[in-house]
């Protein structure tokens, strides 16, 4: 039984990935995507989720006091009026690139002949999933490899408050021969390493599993019962399905990813999603950020 099979494809392309802080990704007009602030949330961390700043934010959403934001409130991602196209500028040994609308970090990367990771590191990004329109993209010189990529200082500061979880994660991945990097990467996409974390669709905990999910992992993998709120379960049972993924697809974690993601019949059928592209872009970049 796979990750969500119970979503609909249609409810799927409608709705982005829950990942860090567990704020959620909702469309508000064609152009015009929004979060709708979740129980537990703050400003600054839906900001650092998102790329943004909490000025930024606040500046967009017209929020006085940036430390009163409620459950159900909805926030703007982008400005109202769309950043016209840029042509890429130099500066020193590096290009700028200005990002216009339907625009992803993979295809920039492409593009510049650069890497997501490279990208990320140069320009502090916390989710590589999310660009804004108009954002400024240091392109680091290609003439010379990228540095190994490091958690930006925001990035880091939340990873050593949540080193509890980090830690169970770790052993977790290394009692079941899952690449720890990886699966860090997916637990602070999934949650951001939070077990108190609910989804809309009914995904609990660290790794965001559904309870139909954690019961066909209990009964097919672990031979136990799995408690999704607890935090050592749920990453058991997350790790132990990411370990049967890696299994599967001969540690592929493009179809790994999708698998966890869309659910393992709609990847054997069907591949990767178009909606779930940018879900594994961002893992990708994440792992090597925590490989770092």
């Amino acid at each position: 039984m796979p990750h969500r099979t119970h979503l609909p494809v249609v409810r799927l392309a409608a709705m982005l990935a829950v990942i860090a802080c567990g704020a959620v990704a909702m469309p508000a007009a064609a152009s015009d995507p929004v979060v709708v602030v979740q129980p537990g949330d703050t400003l600054s961390e839906i900001a650092l989720k998102y790329g943004m700043t909490v000025a930024q934010l606040q500046a967009v959403n017209g929020i006085a006091d940036p430390n009163r934001i409620f459950a159900g409130q909805r926030l703007r991602l982008t400005a109202p009026a769309a950043a016209a196209a840029a042509a890429p500028t130099a500066i020193g040994g590096d290009l700028v690139h200005v990002v216009v609308r339907g625009q992803t970090l993979t295809g920039i990367a492409r593009q510049y002949g650069s890497t997501i990771a490279a990208i990320v590191q140069a320009n502090g990004i916390a989710n590589p999933s999310f660009l804004r329109v108009g954002q400024r993209l240091t392109i680091p010189g290609v003439a010379s490899p990228p540095a190994a990529a490091s958690a930006p200082a925001s990035i880091a500061s939340l990873v050593a408050a949540r080193g509890e979880i980090g830690a169970i994660i770790r052993a977790e991945a290394q009692s079941q021969g899952v690449p720890v990097a990886f699966a860090l990467a997916v637990a602070w996409h999934e949650s951001g390493w939070r077990p108190a974390v609910i989804s809309r669709a009914g995904a609990v905990g660290v790794m965001q599993l559904t309870p139909a999910t954690a019961d066909w992992v209990a009964g097919t993998m672990l031979g136990h019962r799995v408690d999704l709120y607890d935090a050592s379960s749920n990453v058991q049972a997350g790790v132990a399905l990411l370990r049967h993924y890696l299994d599967r697809y001969q540690g592929d974690r493009t179809l790994v990813l999708a698998a966890y993601y869309q659910g393992q019949t709609a990847a054997d059928r069907h591949g990767v999603y178009r909606v779930t592209r940018p879900y594994i872009a961002s893992i990708l970049a994440l792992e090597k950020l925590f490989g770092s």
